[in-house]
């Protein structure tokens, strides 16, 4: 198994937290608010993320340069967000505003491009809604992985380190995941062909 280089941020963190953090949070705040929206729905992430990011800056502070510069951001992040985001879902139901999702994967999508026809970016807005309300529709343990794996796109070894579980099983549950996602939409064509005839 090859080991991964180090990441040139996490030696600009461990030499000038002050000055590199800001960059921290600019490269990493889709992949930390996306985990909070799919655990605690819209009304909640916003402030799951903003805490992630003082409880890293705090954390950093605190370890030693050498340990920062061998850190793993993105799975770092990803833990942090996915404990903080169960601990403030006790006590109240989750919510999941399919809209918001989508809205989101607009963000990822250059909203700035001009290209295509607005008929064009309409569907692919409602193909969006649709597969985000397909994912939102996943059992938890399955709707994570997927969008970790595949919205996210973390590597099997980064969603193993963020999930704490073997990377054969996080592998088996993005496989599962995608498979009742191709069901639900095979479901969902068929009632919509039903409905046309």
């Amino acid at each position: 198994m090859a080991i991964a280089e180090n990441d040139p941020l996490c030696a600009r963190l461990a030499d000038d937290l002050d000055e590199a953090f800001p960059e921290l949070v600019v490269q990493h705040q889709q992949l930390v608010f996306g985990i909070a929206v799919r655990v605690v729905g819209d009304s909640g992430a916003e402030d799951v993320a903003q805490e992630v990011f003082v409880r890293a800056y705090h954390a950093l502070r605190r370890y030693p340069a050498e340990r920062v510069r061998e850190m793993r951001l993105r799975p770092w992040l990803g833990r942090m967000t996915i404990n903080l985001a169960r601990n403030t879902l006790r006590g109240r139901r989750p919510t999941t505003d399919i809209a918001d999702l989508a809205d989101l994967a607009d963000l990822a999508d250059h909203p700035q491009s001009t290209e295509g026809l607005p008929h064009q970016h309409a569907q692919r807005r409602e193909e969006r809604r649709m597969w985000a309300r397909l994912l939102a529709g996943l059992p938890p343990r399955y709707r994570l992985a997927v969008a970790l794996r595949h919205v996210d796109e973390l590597s099997y070894a980064e969603l193993a380190e963020t999930l704490r579980r073997p990377v054969g099983s996080v592998k088996s549950d993005v496989h599962r995941g995608i498979a009742l996602l191709r069901a639900a939409y095979d479901a969902e064509q068929r009632g919509i062909a039903q409905e046309a005839s």
